[in-house]
């Protein structure tokens, strides 16, 4: 009935620099997410003000978490230049 699983791959770890560029392709995501969501909520009806309300204080709250791990980290949103952050990766 229990059965022994090996593991096949070994989990490869991420350089700091994979680490930092993916926190600042995290804080564009969200932050294009709330974009979308601010305008969506000027033109929701009845229950949806309540999704969109909620939505935004979310996304809200993961910016001020992304922001003050990438502040401790010692990154700035300035080095996205410096960083090859390629359109297709922020989807």
């Amino acid at each position: 009935m229990y059965e022994n699983y090996i593991r096949e791959n070994l989990v490869e770890e991420k350089s700091e620099e994979e680490k930092n560029q993916e926190l600042l392709i995290n804080v564009i995501k969200a932050k294009r997410d709330l974009e979308n969501a601010n305008n969506n909520f000027q033109y929701a009806e009845d229950e949806l003000i309540d999704y969109y309300t909620y939505q935004i204080k979310a996304l809200q709250s993961k910016i001020d978490y992304l922001l003050k791990k990438a502040k401790n980290s010692g990154l700035a949103l300035e080095i996205t230049d410096k960083i090859n952050l390629r359109s297709d990766k922020i989807v």
